[in-house]
């Protein structure tokens, strides 16, 4: 009698597995028993549930494994659920369940991949260093560190390295420099984005980074050539009196280094001496004579023109044009020629005062040195004033022996005084009016001379008149009495 169903014992399971595990790996090995005899004891398994497995029965009966039908993938399926079911030829039919779980684990199977093949970003020129450009983005369909994808630069078109970075964890691109549209309007890197699994996994993606233009650069006018006046003479036209209306007097040629509507140029005539003799073409520059050149017009003409781009804000250059209205180069030369000898002789008149300032100033600095090292000098030998002899033996005080005499002989009376500090005589003598020479003997105060000595103040007659001084001054000794 078939009354015992069939009876299923899970022995082993091998959970997780690897998502690389090869077909026919054992996942799990089962063992079922059926206590009926006969037909009824006759069991057969399968497995019911979609999975990548397969029931194989062992040589011995009963035992059965369950091993992997094909290759795993984790990416699509994490996990497997299957139900072994065992039935017996029985009538009635019995069987018997038993549920399996197979997890599968991750294997580092798969590289990163960008959302996008190819990047592209467009941001304007003079921007500030660190700004944000774009942001890429790459995933990874393994797990753990497996999925866990950084980001790095792996190259790009030649100096393109320097201009961007991009933040290892979340791809962000940032700027390095502040872009010049004139010096590089477009550049590409490649950016990596690699996994962390072992051996790591990566893929690429192209950045390309458009440089927008903005107006930052003024026109530049070429002709007539800026500054060309101070290297020498400026550059001139020569139209003839006879011209008429339209004559082609010059072209203003003026470029842009900025692009799209900031390089486009209109042109403005903004000063001229006759503002109805010439115009200018908008666009094109060309300088013309408005109407027929007469008699009484200038001979000289600077036409002033404004180049102007069509930017926001709008960046001007002004361009000079010297015109001379003669009938041929020959007429036209006397006109340059004055020009140019006012410009010299201005020039040299301005070298001429600044050698005569120069010179001025010299001069005077002389003047007061001279005049200083003077005050100086009568400064460090002023006149001593005696009125005695006391005083000018108390002047002489107890200084080397001293020795001195003077004479006076061109005035109506002359005088000699000899002074000897050590012996603190003092020798006085008045010689009368006519007299020719002194005696060697007075000189020398010999015995009998007309000396008066050691006398203060001399006898009648021979002194000095009263009212008398005398003076000594200390730079030589000399001492001198005066009427």
């Amino acid at each position: 009698m078939n009354d015992n169903a069939p009876e299923i014992t899970v022995l082993s399971v091998s959970s997780p597995v690897a998502e690389d595990a090869p077909v026919g790996t054992v996942v799990a090995l089962l063992n079922v028993i059926d206590r009926d005899a006969g037909e009824n004891g006759q069991v057969s398994c399968e497995l019911s549930g979609e999975a990548p497995l397969s029931l194989v029965a062992s040589s011995s009966g009963g035992s059965y494994k369950v091993v992997t039908a094909s290759a795993l993938d984790r990416e699509q399926a994490a996990e497997h659920r299957v139900t072994v079911v065992a039935r017996d030829r029985g009538i009635p039919e019995l069987s018997g369940r038993a549920a399996l779980v197979l997890e599968v684990s991750d294997v580092n199977d798969n590289a990163p991949v960008f959302e996008e093949a190819a990047y592209s970003a467009y941001v304007a020129e003079n921007n500030a260093a660190g700004a944000p450009v774009l942001r890429v983005r790459a995933r990874d369909a393994d797990a753990g560190a497996n999925g866990r994808v950084s980001y790095w630069l792996a190259g790009g078109s030649a100096g393109a390295a320097p201009y961007v970075s991009v933040e290892a964890r979340s791809g962000a691109v940032y700027a390095q420099r502040s872009f010049d549209y004139e010096q590089c309007r477009e550049f590409a890197v490649a950016v990596r984005a690699q996994d962390g699994g072992a051996p790591a996994r990566s893929s690429t993606a192209t950045v390309r980074v458009f440089v927008l233009d903005r107006n930052d650069n003024a026109p530049r006018v070429l002709w007539p050539a800026a500054g060309a006046g101070a290297a020498g003479p400026a550059p001139f036209e020569v139209v003839p009196r006879s011209a008429e209306a339209g004559y082609l007097v010059a072209k203003v040629v003026a470029v842009d280094a900025d692009a799209g509507r900031n390089a486009w140029l209109s042109y403005e005539l903004v000063q001229a001496p006759e503002p109805a003799l010439f115009r200018v073409g908008l666009h094109s520059g060309e300088v013309r004579t408005a109407r027929a050149v007469s008699e009484r017009d200038a001979a000289k003409q600077r036409l002033v023109a404004v180049v102007k781009d069509h930017g926001q804000p709008a960046l001007s250059a002004t361009a000079t044009l010297h015109v001379v209205l003669a009938e041929s180069l020959q007429e036209a030369l006397p006109e340059l020629s004055d020009r140019d000898t006012v410009s010299e002789l201005t020039s040299d008149l301005n070298i001429i005062l600044v050698v005569a300032l120069s010179v001025v100033s010299l001069l005077f600095v002389c003047t007061v040195i001279l005049i200083l090292f003077l005050k100086c000098r009568r400064s460090r030998s002023p006149p001593v004033f005696i009125t005695s002899d006391k005083d000018l033996y108390s002047s002489l005080g107890s200084k080397a022996p001293y020795n001195y005499c003077s004479s006076t002989l061109p005035l109506p009376y002359s005088y000699e005084v000899c002074l000897a500090s050590e012996s603190g005589q003092k020798d006085f003598t008045f010689l009368r009016p006519g007299a020719a020479a002194l005696p060697d003997r007075l000189l020398a105060g010999e015995p009998g001379s007309e000396t008066q000595s050691g006398k203060d103040p001399p006898s009648p007659g021979r002194s000095a008149q009263p009212g008398s001084f005398r003076t000594l001054n200390p730079s030589n000794g000399r001492c001198c009495v005066h009427p």
